[in-house]
C-alpha cells in the first residue's frame, strides 16, 4: 500500500488578493497532488475556524503562515508514513492532533488542506478522478448550477441587502445545456444593466453588482434578462436567493439596507419571502433567517417549504449534530456544504450523508475567497448531490470549476444523470 512520503505547505493567494494554504502531498509511488483551501466572508459563529496570523502590518492581519507552521511542523510528521488511502484515518488522526470541536488549534485551513491533498493523491495513485475515488462506480450524478447574477451584501458594495440574486436552469436535460443557458441570461443582464446606466462591474464572486435601490429591482431585471435571452420565466429558468439573514439581523429586528429602509420582525420577513415568491418564480432561498433564529426557519420552512428549497449555510455550517437540530425542529429543507466549514473531508461527507439519508437536499458550494482548485466539482459529483453553487459563468477561478464538471460530463458519457 503506498504510503504518505512528504507533505509540504506553503502560503498563496486566494481569489479577494488575501492568503489561503496551499498543500501539496506526495505518496511513496512517487504520485503527487495539491489543494488550495477557499474562505469566506460571510462565515457562521458554528464554522470551523479559520486561522488567521492577525499581524496587522502583514496582509491586514489576513496572512496564514502559521497554519503553514502547523502543516510543515506538527501535521507532517504525524501523518507521513500512513497509508494514502485510509482517508478517514488521516483526518481522524488531524482532528485528534488538534484536540477542539472547531479546529481551534491547528486551524480548519492547514487540516483540510491536507485532508484534500491526500484525497487527491490517492486518486492519481490510482490514475482515477477524484470524482471517482470519492464516490465510486455511482457517482454519476452532475448538480444542478445555482448561477450568481446580482451579488449584494457582504460580496457588493451597492446597498442591498440580500447576498446573492441566482438562477436555476430548469428546462435542459444536461449540464452543459444548462451552463449554456445560464450564459445567454447573464451576457443579456449585463447588456441590460448597460443600456439602463447601471454599472457592470462585478463583484467577487463574479455576479453583477449594480447599485440598484432595492431586492425587488434586482430580480425584475434579471426576469428582462431571461426573456431577452429568449427563455419562459419559471419554466426554463427559475430564481434562486441567498439572503444571508445574518448579516443584517440587528438586534432582534432584520435591517434591511439603508436604501430599502426597512426593519422587520420575523414574521415579517417571512411574509416578505411569501411576496416575493409569488411575485417572482423563486424556487430556493439560502440563509433566509439568522443563524439563530430557530422561531424564524420553522416558521419559513412551514409558509414556504412545500414549494421553495429552504437551505442553511450559516444556519448548518456543514455540521450533523446541527443538521440533526434541523431535522428535529423541521427547520429548512436543504443543506449547504462547505468543506472548510467541517474542517475535513471526512467530515463533510458525513454531513452531507447525514442530510440526505433525512430527506434534506444537498448543495455543494464554493467560499468568496477561492482559487484555480476545483475540487468542489469532483466531490459534488461524487457525492451525487442535487445542485452547486459555483458563482457566476464569470472570474477564472469560478469558471475553473464549471469547466471541471463539463469534463466530467464528457468522461461520463452516456451514464451520466443529469436532473433539473
Amino acid at each position: 500500500m503506498p504510503f504518505i512520503k512528504s507533505i509540504y505547505a506553503r502560503e498563496v493567494l486566494d481569489s479577494r488578493g488575501y492568503p489561503t494554504v496551499a498543500v501539496e502531498v506526495c505518496a511513496q509511488c512517487g504520485m503527487a497532488a495539491g489543494a488550495i483551501v477557499p474562505a469566506g466572508s460571510s462565515t457562521g459563529i458554528y464554522e470551523a475556524l479559520d486561522l488567521r496570523d492577525m499581524e496587522e502590518k502583514r496582509y491586514l492581519g489576513q496572512g496564514v503562515k502559521k497554519a503553514v507552521e502547523h502543516v510543515n511542523q506538527t501535521i507532517a510528521p504525524q501523518l507521513c508514513g500512513m497509508c494514502i488511502f485510509d482517508q478517514v484515518g488521516i483526518d481522524q488522526a488531524m482532528s485528534l492532533l488538534d484536540g477542539t470541536d472547531n479546529k481551534g488549534n491547528l486551524g480548519a485551513n492547514s487540516i483540510l488542506g491536507v485532508s484534500l491533498a491526500c484525497a487527491k493523491t490517492a486518486a492519481a495513485c490510482l490514475s482515477m478522478p477524484l470524482y471517482r475515488y470519492v464516490g465510486g462506480c455511482f457517482a454519476r450524478r452532475l448538480p444542478v448550477p445555482m448561477i450568481t447574477m446580482i451579488s449584494g451584501g457582504k460580496h457588493a458594495n451597492n446597498g442591498l441587502s440580500f447576498q446573492e440574486f441566482m438562477i436555476m436552469p430548469a428546462g435542459t436535460d444536461c449540464f452543459r445545456e444548462g451552463v449554456r443557458v445560464g450564459a445567454e441570461v447573464f451576457h443579456h443582464l449585463g447588456r441590460i444593466l448597460d443600456m439602463e446606466g447601471y454599472s457592470t462591474a462585478v463583484g467577487a464572486e463574479g455576479g453583477y453588482a449594480p447599485d440598484i435601490s432595492s431586492n425587488e429591482k434586482a430580480l425584475a431585471l434579471i426576469i428582462q434578462a431571461i426573456v431577452k435571452a429568449g427563455y419562459q420565466p419559471g419554466k426554463d429558468v427559475v430564481l434562486a436567493l441567498d439572503a444571508a439573514a445574518t448579516e443584517f439581523w440587528i438586534n432582534g429586528k432584520y435591517c434591511l439596507s439603508q436604501k430599502e429602509n426597512m426593519s422587520m420582525t420575523t414574521g415579517e420577513l417571512i411574509q416578505y419571502y411569501h411576496y416575493l415568491c409569488d411575485k417572482f418564480p423563486i424556487r430556493a432561498i439560502e440563509d433566509g433567517m439568522d443563524q439563530d433564529d430557530w422561531e424564524g426557519w420553522c416558521g419559513l420552512t412551514v409558509e414556504l417549504g412545500q414549494k421553495v428549497s429552504i437551505i442553511g449555510d450559516d444556519f448548518f455550517v456543514s455540521s450533523p449534530s446541527r443538521i440533526q437540530m434541523g431535522v428535529q425542529k423541521r427547520a429548512g429543507t436543504g443543506v449547504l456544504i462547505k468543506p472548510n466549514q467541517a474542517g475535513t473531508l471526512t467530515q463533510a461527507m458525513a454531513a452531507a450523508d447525514f442530510a440526505r439519508n433525512a430527506g434534506y437536499e444537498v448543495i455543494f458550494s464554493h467560499r468568496l475567497g477561492d482559487s484555480e482548485d476545483t475540487t468542489i466539482s469532483d466531490l459534488a459529483v461524487a457525492l451525487n448531490t442535487e445542485k452547486i453553487k459555483i458563482g457566476a459563468l464569470c472570474r477564472a477561478e469560478r469558471t475553473a470549476k464549471y469547466n471541471r464538471l463539463l469534463k466530467i460530463e464528457e468522461e461520463l458519457g452516456e451514464t451520466a444523470l443529469y436532473s433539473h
